[in-house]
């Protein structure tokens, strides 16, 4: 598993503190996969409710902080493919 994923998994359980209701999958290009659920993050690669897909300078932009979620999507620096409404959760959960 690569560094970036240790890092998204270790910090995405740090901001989303007791899990999130229903599940989503972080895809970081060229690194692997994050799955997010009632259990809190963790690298793997299932089936989610919503899929959300940027590059690795993106994702780490938006968990520091540095990107809103809703404004990489607007510039299509992130894709979101499955339950918006859910999306827009995770995007509320990391600011």
């Amino acid at each position: 598993m690569s560094e970036i994923i240790d890092a998204a998994v270790k910090a995405l359980n740090e901001k989303m503190e007791g899990g999130f209701e229903g599940s989503a999958k972080f895809v970081i290009e060229g690194e692997g996969t994050v799955m997010i659920g009632p259990d809190g993050a963790r690298a793997g690669d299932e089936e989610a409710d919503v899929t959300l897909t940027a590059d690795a300078e993106t994702f780490q932009a938006m968990l520091e902080g540095e990107l809103n979620p809703t404004a990489a999507f607007m510039s299509g620096k992130l894709t979101v493919d499955g339950d918006m409404g859910l999306a827009m959760q995770l995007g509320s959960a990391l600011t």
